[in-house]
């Protein structure tokens, strides 16, 4: 029974990250979003009202987004890790 408890609480820690990292990277692609949106656009783009400008935005968002999630996530998790050893 005790090895089944563990497997359990395993799987519950794996979920609860799961949901926390889900988060975590929604947040930061709204957040680049946002920032992105003090960026004056229309002196590089020749039409930054245009579909092609905000699809540019977009794939721009979640890359810088998804580079900053990965950083606090990554920091989280080691963080987490560093109590396990002491």
């Amino acid at each position: 029974m005790g090895e089944t408890d563990k497997w359990s609480e395993v799987a519950q820690y794996a979920s609860l990250m799961n949901m926390v990292s889900i988060a975590v990277y929604i947040l930061c692609i709204g957040l680049a979003w946002w920032s992105l949106q003090a960026f004056r656009f229309d002196v590089l783009l020749r039409r930054p009202k245009g579909a092609q400008a905000i699809m540019l935005q977009i794939l721009l968002s979640i890359g810088l987004g998804q580079l900053v999630a990965g950083f606090f996530i990554q920091y989280l998790g080691l963080s987490m890790s560093f109590s396990k050893m002491f």
